[in-house]
């Protein structure tokens, strides 16, 4: 049972997400204090329904992830305790928020200034449960502690100060609307990834000080897997999650989703790392997912 309303504020990052965003909004509601939707130029019913939902909308211009959700806690004049990080492709369920309202009493007042948890990814409808990352990462923070590292991608939420906890309750995420608009996102998102990359060899990227879960997986990023080879680590990368850690026993839907993330989306990666290695051309700023 929900344990009522909470100090905290939800920010959500929205562009026309009319088919995401009223299940995320009910999966807080009675939990959260206050719900607020920064979107970047929505032409759908995105502002229109977070609106209906009593969400607090603002509208900004999208740089990348990171800058939007920190213009997020500068802007909107958050005066809760807590403050959480959700996507609207993400859901609590109400295990999580009898969790979370458990966590908000007990560390209240102490040295604990965010909360990290992972997330049952669904694919094609299908709970994906072999062979893939729980996007792990830090959610929740008391107001003042927390921003996201500004870099292109995977960036994470870093404390100024204090402690992370984490928590075995999982959160939802949904990681698919069609096969079109997942294959132009991974698109999208490859040459985030591409730059983020150049970023790592030039030193120009921001390090991070949190979970060690998410350090070590990181540092196994940079450290091991763009050792090998170009072209030959996705398909070792594939294998390794599709094979050696039984993403074949999640079907059909398994598969697709281990071949084109784990093998074309990192194939397509490393063919923008090569043409920008070709090019040297200046980077383009990546923008909104359109």
């Amino acid at each position: 049972m929900n344990k009522g309303i909470q100090d905290i504020t939800f920010i959500i990052l929205t562009k026309n997400e009319e088919l995401n965003l009223p299940d995320c909004l009910k999966s807080i509601e009675g939990f959260a204090k206050r719900a607020v939707v920064i979107d970047s130029g929505s032409k759908d019913r995105t502002v229109e329904i977070a609106r209906n939902m009593g969400a607090d909308v603002y509208e900004h211009p999208f740089e990348n992830y990171a800058r939007q959700f920190n213009w997020g806690i500068d802007n909107t004049n958050i005066d809760t305790k807590w403050t959480f990080r959700l996507d609207a492709d993400e859901r609590l369920t109400p295990e999580l928020c009898n969790k979370l309202s458990e966590i908000i009493k007990e560390h209240s007042d102490d040295n604990v200034n965010g909360v990290t948890m992972e997330a049952w990814l669904y694919f094609m409808g299908k709970k994906i449960k072999h062979g893939c990352h729980n996007k792990r990462k830090l959610m929740m923070f008391k107001t003042g502690f927390g921003r996201i590292e500004d870099r292109k991608m995977d960036e994470h939420t870093v404390l100024s100060e204090g402690e992370s906890i984490y928590i075995k309750e999982r959160f939802i995420h949904y990681d698919f609307k069609n096969m079109t608009h997942w294959v132009n996102k991974m698109n999208w998102y490859a040459t985030r990834e591409m730059q983020d990359y150049y970023d790592f060899i030039n030193g120009t990227c921001s390090g991070i000080n949190g979970d060690s879960t998410v350090m070590d997986t990181r540092k196994k990023k940079f450290g091991l897997y763009y050792k090998f080879p170009l072209f030959l680590r996705c398909h070792l990368l594939f294998l390794y999650n599709y094979i050696i850690k039984l993403g074949f026993l999640d079907g059909k839907e398994g598969f697709v989703y281990h071949y084109m993330y784990h093998r074309w989306y990192r194939t397509l990666v490393d063919s923008k790392i090569l043409e920008q290695k070709i090019t040297n051309s200046d980077f383009e700023e990546t923008g909104d997912l359109k």
